[in-house]
């Protein structure tokens, strides 16, 4: 549970450098999960090792529905949401500090909003930027909480914007807890479930196996797959010979990771120089100017 609340803190943070810890992690996890209950017919895994691995328990199998997966992992994802709402706190603060000190908020997507009003011919990203400036400007908690509640990457310009005009903490973290953990959290948990669900991965084994000319040959390594990943939970996670294919995927997955991780730690390290040059050496050019 802790776990997933430092990844959904870390999903957040960061001024659009986030790392997607739910494309990582807790996705991946409720797919598992998913996938077991429907081959276990249960979903009562045995603890340890649960939730660092799953297997199938001894106990009598039991009805498996939407409903029963999404009451195992809705802990998780919870805490995952309530850390992406966390996540958002330091672009609220900054503003708040900065409206509050006289200064002006250094971001530069959110002191362009004002040159964007009044002009017609702007992209769909301006206008989405200044859409939800305003929505959140004028509806306050229903703004915030709409914007929080889905997949939203311009949600640190509603922070910045909550920041500046001053809005209480209690009313900006509270739509955007209640957004993150509950609504968005609710509707990325269902999608990946119904997703990994058994008939849906049968569909999906015929859909492929349908594939003009590569079909058959992407057929039979997903097939072996997903056999390999059925044995596994049955024999509590000792089945061998599964060890070849199972080893190059799970490499290729930390290899993925490591890269996203070096990408989140990079950008970071970006935005916080861009930062230092703006507010040391362009600030002290200004300064220079204006003493001579």
């Amino acid at each position: 549970v802790s776990t997933q609340s430092t990844g959904g803190v870390l999903s957040s943070v960061g001024l659009g450098t986030g790392l997607h810890t739910f494309l990582l992690y807790l996705g991946p996890h409720i797919a598992s999960v998913t996938m077991a209950a429907w081959e276990c017919g249960s979903v009562d895994f045995p603890e340890p090792p649960y939730p660092e691995q799953i297997t199938c328990g001894s106990g009598p199998a039991t009805t498996i529905d939407l409903w029963t997966i999404v009451s195992k992992v809705r802990l998780e994802a919870f805490m995952w949401g309530a850390g992406t709402a966390l996540g958002e706190l330091p672009p609220y603060f900054m503003a708040r500090a900065a409206r509050l000190s006289g200064q002006k908020v250094e971001d530069e997507d959110f002191n362009e909003l004002d040159d964007l009003k009044g002009k017609d011919d702007l992209d769909i990203w301006s206008r989405a930027k200044l859409a939800m400036h305003t929505l959140v400007q004028r509806a306050g908690f229903i703004g915030i909480l709409l914007c929080a509640s889905i997949p939203n990457p311009l949600f640190d310009l509603a922070g910045l914007t909550c920041g500046h005009f001053l809005v209480p903490f209690t009313t900006f973290f509270g739509a955007t807890l209640i957004g993150k953990a509950v609504v968005k959290m609710h509707i990325q948990m269902l999608f990946v479930v119904f997703i990994f669900s058994k008939h849906h991965l049968e569909a999906l084994e015929t859909l492929i196996s349908n594939i003009p000319e590569i079909g058959p040959a992407i057929h039979a390594p997903f097939v072996e797959f997903m056999d390999k990943q059925k044995a596994k939970l049955r024999s509590g996670g000792k089945q061998g010979g599964s060890g070849g294919s199972e080893s190059v995927l799970s490499k290729c997955f930390e290899v993925f990771v490591v890269g996203m991780i070096l990408y989140f730690v990079v950008s970071l390290i970006n935005s916080l120089a861009q930062q230092y040059y703006k507010d040391n050496v362009e600030g002290g050019k200004l300064k220079a100017k204006k003493t001579n």
